[in-house]
């Protein structure tokens, strides 16, 4: 047996000044929001940074991990070494691009009656890994029946 679903795409955008620098921003209840506000009562929505120094990822928001992620990064992709990219572009944020491309730029998250099915402690972040504030755009497509 078949069934026809009528599928709904909705796209939002969230905009927000950083100060860089690995800047970890909850943007959990504006996707929250974005899903209360939406047609689809269950599907998927993605969350996704258009950049090369930004990433998206969950994190338990609060302040001791927020250090302990900026400090991991560091200890794995120090800032004060060499990389390619600042020799060829002098902007001093190659190991920016590295982070980001390691995190990911989206997160793709389910949902069931307009709530998000994240667990109790599990926040969706921004983190701007660039070295000076930015003006920055996440995309969020709501997609689902």
């Amino acid at each position: 047996m078949w069934y026809v679903m009528k599928m709904t795409v909705v796209t939002r955008e969230i905009s927000f000044q950083t100060s860089g620098n690995v800047d970890i921003i909850d943007i959990t209840d504006k996707v929250a929001e974005f899903l209360r506000e939406s047609q689809p009562n269950n599907g998927i929505v993605t969350v996704f940074v258009p950049g090369s120094t930004g990433a998206i990822t969950t994190i338990e928001y609060e302040p001791g991990l927020l250090e302990d992620t900026k400090n991991a990064l560091e200890r794995m992709m120090p800032q004060g070494i060499e990389y390619k990219h600042n020799i060829r572009w002098g902007d001093g944020n190659g190991h920016s691009h590295v982070r980001a491309s390691m995190m990911g730029p989206s997160l793709t998250v389910p949902f069931s009656n307009k709530k998000l099915m994240i667990g109790t402690w599990q926040q969706i972040v921004f983190i701007d890994l660039d070295v000076r504030p930015r003006s920055r755009r996440i995309i969020v497509q709501i997609m689902g029946e």
